[in-house]
């Protein structure tokens, strides 16, 4: 059985990691983690497991879907320990994902902009596309989430602009161009656009085009609830159990490495 700490445990993430988690038999819930001076803290989340603050009682993995600044504090927290850390958070700068890179060459790391499984199937059949449709062929990215979503473009329209990329041997900072405006909007030839929508409570929508004169193909991910990315991240969990130093990805999680 895997033992689990879960961050943000009282959040709408870390709520349904807890609950799911606690009714499969593969985890345990060892430790329900919030941050100092929540109001939550004390509270007991599952049977004899109360939300802390502090990394203390043992665990096998730990799973974050917090916030940048605070997956480096639970990233410490992980590494001092000699554990493992399943990482869904997004946002984290260049300098702090460097130093999650650092810690996966002693401990082993997943970190993904998104731990669904259908997305990173996604992932794959967008490289496929666009190696195969070719430079004659516009792309458009378009990622929808809730209002209270802080970063944009999304981790996983990101990750879709990368995957594209690297397929067609582009840099991705100088093909990509977040939407338009202006009267000189004109699209020019290689771009790839990006566009971010904030709606209500829209838990994850991202859809990448291809278009060139007379037809466009579409490949579509919507996430209907959050326990999506749950899965991904307990079955990542799971997975990470017995894996040695290193920094993974879902990739590795569901097509091997």
């Amino acid at each position: 059985m895997v033992r689990l700490a879960v961050t943000g445990a009282a959040g709408r993430m870390g709520t349904r990691i807890v609950e799911l988690a606690s009714a499969d038999e593969r985890f345990s819930v060892a430790v329900a983690l919030e941050a100092p001076g929540h109001a939550r803290i004390g509270d007991c989340i599952v049977k004899g497991v109360k939300i802390v603050d502090r990394l203390e009682a043992d665990f096998d993995v730990l799973i974050d879907f917090s916030a940048p600044d605070a997956t480096m504090m639970y990233l410490d927290m992980v590494e001092k320990s000699g554990k493992r850390a399943v990482i869904g958070t997004t946002g984290h700068t260049a300098e702090q994902q460097a130093k999650i890179a650092q810690a996966a060459k002693r401990i082993p790391v997943v970190k993904a902009a998104n731990m669904s499984v259908g997305v990173n199937v996604l992932l794959q059949l967008v490289a496929r596309a666009a190696q195969v449709l070719g430079p004659d062929y516009d792309i458009e990215i378009l990622e929808g989430h809730h209002r209270f979503k802080k970063d944009a473009p999304s981790g996983t329209a990101l990750a879709l602009l990368d995957s594209i990329c690297k397929a067609i041997g582009r840099n991705p900072a100088e093909t990509v161009v977040h939407g338009r405006e202006g009267r000189d909007a004109l699209r020019r030839a290689g771009q790839i656009g990006m566009h971010a929508l904030r709606l209500g409570d829209t838990v994850g929508e991202h859809e990448v085009f291809f278009g060139t004169l007379g037809e466009t193909i579409s490949l579509k991910h919507s996430a209907h609830t959050r326990d999506t990315f749950v899965n991904g991240a307990l079955r990542a969990a799971a997975w990470l159990a017995d894996k040695p130093a290193g920094l993974y990805s879902m990739q590795d999680v569901l097509f091997g490495k």
